[in-house]
């Protein structure tokens, strides 16, 4: 499985690994679970339609951090991703703390996956 990622979805890692040490380390464990099973999982992880958009875009709701002590996969972590079976390939888009913001950028994934 080949990993890619948005330009925005680097800035926002960036400026996540100032509040969130460990982010690096559990990314990493997200893409170990994901080159087993790239699909939607519920209750982890679910896709996200109506975009108007064929490619299969998921949401990652439950993400383990180390850095949040205690919390378990209840960090409130928030990674979105595309999933391209045919060429196994995963493209990240967009990560952020449920706190921050409420729903994924529905424009970021249309202007870059139309």
């Amino acid at each position: 499985m080949e990993f890619n990622q948005l330009p925005e979805f680097e800035k926002d890692l960036k400026s996540l690994l100032k509040k969130f040490r460990t982010l690096n380390d559990d990314l990493n464990e997200v893409k170990t679970i994901l080159k087993k099973r790239p699909d939607e999982r519920p209750p982890f992880s679910f896709r996200i339609d109506n975009l108007g958009i064929e490619t299969c875009i998921i949401k990652v709701k439950k993400i383990a951090c180390k850095a949040l002590k205690g919390r378990g996969v209840n960090s409130g972590l928030r990674l979105i991703y595309a999933h391209f079976p045919e060429e196994q390939k995963i493209t990240f888009i967009e990560l952020y703390h449920k706190n921050d913001k409420e729903n994924e950028n529905k424009k970021r994934i249309t202007d870059n996956f139309k």
